[in-house]
């Protein structure tokens, strides 16, 4: 079953999922893990994103982006 339009209006908050393929790790180490928030915190002050909430797991990671 198809999955349905997602809703992209201004101001519209979006849980956002990264996943490593077949559930491989996405992050290796504590290292890995303070690149990954420093390039997500990059990320969002160039696009001008606000995150709200993030988990990030070995193999996967949630974001709350406005």
């Amino acid at each position: 079953m198809p999955r349905g339009a997602r809703l992209d209006a201004p101001g519209t908050l979006h849980h956002v999922i990264v996943r490593g393929i077949e559930k491989r790790k996405i992050v290796k180490d504590n290292q890995d893990r303070r690149h990954f928030v420093s390039r997500m915190g990059r990320v969002a002050t160039k696009t001008e994103t606000s995150i709200y909430a993030w988990a990030l797991m070995k193999n996967h990671a949630h974001f709350l982006v406005r």
